[in-house]
């Protein structure tokens, strides 16, 4: 059932719930909270969507505010949906002109009594969530700093004036990546030298990322930036070499761990629905975000030799991507390149040690005194081959003259 509302209040809006809930043939409200979603009319269509979605795991009341701020008369919208495959109750709120730069005053009337309320920017978000006026009535405060651009969010205002029940999706989105990287340290006990996040460039969730192994481990982490899609790889180096976990193409993950086969692992980038079920999930303050926060701005004023990683640790995961593909190989039943079976074993291959040294191109200069120097020999030669002749020429002729006296004696 819709019912639309022009011109109207919070009392006209909360009597046509009340109807459009005993029409629909359920009179008890059945949600467990108040889902604020603060956005514009661009994209106010994909956040009710997205907060239908996560209301089939959590039933709640869904207000969609779009605030149009101006200096005309101040008036409401609204669009009343109970039904029609929503599993709550959803209220399209259009506040314009002055009132919309008080939208406590509409949302407080319509919040369902003794029950959380959960404020989402799917936008952004502001810079410090709990001083919004919106976000003083949330229980937690749901920004997403992957929304905006990277210049928008200042994680160094979010951490000081953080509060408890602040999150972001950006950190949401890790949930899956820490679970795995710890469960690799318990079932693979062993120091960590360093670790590395190759990420798209520009990707919050990378930053955080970062700075959760860092503020855990107490180990430089070092930032390289890849292709995509998100996070493309997390590696923490061990003596006997990297615990890494890549995922090239936004779908399917390989974890790998010293001495164990790889494992593929299903780890797709998931939607908005499906983070914003998780933030519903878990109501209490989230300490270990808080504690990313405080690590991120200490990363941020670190001097960058810090946070980059040794030399034999890179080679490290240049040995074990070899090894990986060279396993690859004989399990598809091909056969690898001498060089790679090489360079995987640790030696030197055989056409890289019989490379020839390039030859060196001569300067101009060079060239035009080489010159000059052969057409000196050339004149050179030339008399001395003349005087050699005339010698042969002179010589002839005497010898001639001596046999004839001979040959005249004799007779």
């Amino acid at each position: 059932m819709i019912i639309d509302l022009t011109g109207t209040t919070s009392s006209e809006i909360a009597s046509a719930l009340l109807k459009a809930r005993r029409n629909a043939g359920s009179p008890a409200m059945g949600m467990v909270g108040t889902v604020v979603v603060v956005v514009d009319e661009a994209s106010h269509h994909d956040a009710m969507k997205a907060a239908n979605e996560a209301g089939r795991e959590h039933p709640s009341r869904v207000l969609v505010a779009i605030l149009r701020p101006g200096r005309g008369t101040g008036g409401l919208d609204a669009e009343v949906r109970v039904g029609e495959g929503i599993p709550g109750e959803a209220v399209l709120l259009r506040l314009h002109g002055e009132l919309a730069k008080v939208p406590e005053s509409v949302i407080t009337p319509l919040l369902l009594p003794d029950s959380p309320v959960i404020v989402w920017w799917p936008g952004g978000g502001p810079a410090v969530p709990n001083e919004d006026p919106l976000g003083a009535l949330g229980r937690r405060r749901v920004t997403d700093a992957a929304a905006g651009r990277r210049g928008a969010v200042d994680f160094t205002a979010r951490a000081e004036g953080y509060a408890p029940g602040d999150t972001d999706f950006a950190w949401s989105r890790l949930t899956p990546w820490r679970a795995l990287m710890a469960a690799a340290l318990d079932q693979y006990p062993t120091k960590v030298s360093g670790a590395e996040v190759v990420s798209a460039k520009g990707n919050a969730s990378a930053d955080l990322m970062a700075a959760w192994l860092q503020c855990r481990l107490g180990v430089p982490v070092e930032q390289r930036v890849s292709r995509g899609p998100g996070i493309t790889a997390v590696r923490m180096f061990t003596p006997a070499g990297p615990i890494s976990l890549t995922r090239p193409d936004g779908s399917v993950a390989t974890f790998s761990i010293p001495g164990q086969p790889d494992r593929p692992v299903a780890l797709k980038r998931r939607n908005t629905s499906e983070l914003l079920s998780e933030e519903l999930r878990r109501l209490d303050p989230d300490d270990v975000y808080a504690q990313t926060l405080a690590c991120m701005v200490k990363r941020e004023k670190m001097p960058e030799s810090a946070k980059v990683v040794s030399e034999a640790d890179r080679r490290s995961v240049q040995t074990a991507a070899q090894k990986a593909a060279v396993r690859t190989a004989r399990v598809e039943g091909k056969a690898a390149s001498p060089d790679l079976e090489a360079k995987a074993a640790g030696r030197k291959s055989a056409g890289s040690s019989k490379k020839a040294a390039p030859a060196r191109k001569s300067s101009p200069a060079a060239k035009s005194a080489r010159k000059s120097v052969a057409g000196k020999t050339a004149t050179t030669s030339a008399p001395a081959k003349k005087n050699t002749a005339a010698k042969k020429t002179a010589q002839k002729p005497a010898a001639k003259k001596s046999t004839s006296k001979r040959v005249a004696g004799r007779s």
